[in-house]
């Protein structure tokens, strides 16, 4: 497969800082509706918003934060950057943000746009056998069908995660030997339609095995193509040879200047060593240091508690991440731990609605939440820093009580949240408004 079939993403996107035009002079947004005084703030490469919520710093009482400090400003977008924050003028002929919180936009790191059921009629999931090679079985019968209408319905899907307030995710795509690489190709078009609005990554996504069903052939090819990190799954479980996969995974990523992704939801013995051996090769290879991750890494949640805090600080020193979906019921990820020692978290909300889980609403916030839930991150400081995990590390305000979101010159990626703060936003997954995406409106 030549280069040539697939559309170039990081060409589009370093092309959409134009403002959306042909919106509608009734249309209805979420903050205001446009009429004659503000129309030419959203139609043009510019847009400036009057009474701008912002965190401005903590309060404390006996040296505990009680409450968030904010202001309302004047902010002026220009070429897809912030390049203004002012004294707030209410009179100013401006978009209104009614005092809405404005925070930086959402990130899902974890997601398959590529094959959902959202957009179609409702579908839950049908009872599981044989574990995941079940469902690789199921997926090779259900894939040519599902190929046939992915684009729309990737379309739909990133329609869903916007109005939630992300606007760029890290989606992975498969690629075996059923779909090939159409699936991918299908996504670029979804992701080309939306380029204005929405960013996105890429993760060659061996779903039905490296070696299970001979993935390498297209691995290689999509690998010299407009993606960003080469996956994997259960190397033990599927391909049956941890060290084997994990070599072939490490040298592909190394030959094409890829980064690495592999879901890992084995919890025993060999979730360990997969863990460890890739530890090891990152080690061995220091290019892969900060674009080396491992999504779900089940395994976590069922180490005894030295164990956990040692393999976290590898991970730590390692530059190793975790995408991880912050599982409910039995399996609780030490998240708490893997922040002490500075590994990169993140998260994701995987499938949404189809053949593996029924469930999915599209907000990372919530995810957040359920964090914040999960850990007892019940006060007015650790429910703010709670929002990094929807926002990709980024915190309006640092730990030491210093704005250090928004800036001039930062990119106006943006979104506006009916809350006093973020803890509140956090605690209460407050309702999206409106979002920016690289300048543009996107509602």
């Amino acid at each position: 497969m030549k280069k040539t079939n697939t559309f170039s993403r990081k060409d589009f996107l370093k092309n959409s800082t134009l403002a959306l035009t042909g919106l509608s002079m009734t249309q209805e947004f979420t903050l205001h509706k446009i009429s004659s005084d503000n129309t030419s703030q959203l139609l043009g490469s510019k847009l400036i918003y009057k009474n701008v919520r912002l965190e401005t710093g903590f309060e404390y009482e006996e040296g505990e934060v009680i409450a968030t400090k904010t202001g309302l400003f004047l902010v002026e977008i220009e070429n897809g950057k912030i390049s203004k924050i002012a004294p707030n003028q209410p009179q100013a002929k401006a978009i209104d943000a009614k005092g809405h919180l404005m925070l930086p936009s959402f990130r899902d790191m974890h997601i398959h746009l590529d094959k959902t059921f959202y957009g179609d009629k409702w579908q839950a999931t049908r009872k599981r056998t044989n574990g995941v090679k079940g469902m690789i079985a199921l997926e090779q019968q259900i894939l040519p069908e599902l190929l046939k209408t992915s684009t729309q319905k990737a379309e739909k899907l990133i329609e869903l995660l916007q109005s939630k307030g992300t606007n760029f995710a890290r989606s992975h795509v498969n690629i075996e030997p059923t779909s090939k690489l159409q699936s991918l190709i299908n996504l670029q078009k979804a992701l080309e339609n939306k380029k204005k609005t929405f960013g996105a990554e890429l993760v060659a996504f061996p779903q039905h095995g490296v070696f299970y069903t001979d993935s390498v052939p297209f691995l290689k090819d999509v690998a010299q193509m407009d993606i960003d990190f080469i996956g994997g799954v259960d190397p033990y479980t599927i391909d049956g040879a941890i060290e084997k996969t994990i070599d072939f995974t490490v040298q592909l990523a190394l030959d094409n200047n890829k980064g690495i992704d592999i879901h890992l939801h084995e919890s025993g013995e060999s979730g360990l060593k997969t863990v460890e051996y890739l530890i090891q090769k990152v080690n061995e290879n220091p290019a892969l240091k900060g674009k080396t991750f491992v999504s779900h890494c089940f395994v976590l949640g069922k180490l005894e508690k030295n164990k956990q805090e040692e393999v976290a600080e590898k991970l730590g020193a390692s530059q190793i991440g975790i995408a991880s979906t912050i599982p409910m019921g039995s399996l609780i990820m030490p998240i708490p731990t893997l922040y002490k020692y500075q590994v990169n978290v993140v998260t994701g909300n995987d499938s949404i609605v189809d053949h593996w889980n029924t469930y999915g609403t599209g907000s990372v916030l919530q995810k957040a939440n359920l964090m914040a839930q999960l850990y007892g991150y019940n006060t007015e400081f650790l429910l703010s820093r709670s929002l990094k995990l929807a926002t990709g590390n980024i915190l309006p305000l640092n730990d030491q009580d210093q704005q250090q979101w928004p800036k001039v010159g930062d990119k106006a990626n943006i979104a506006f949240v009916d809350a006093s703060c973020s803890a509140e936003a956090v605690a209460r997954v407050s309702p999206v408004t409106s979002l920016v995406f690289e300048g543009n409106l996107v509602y």
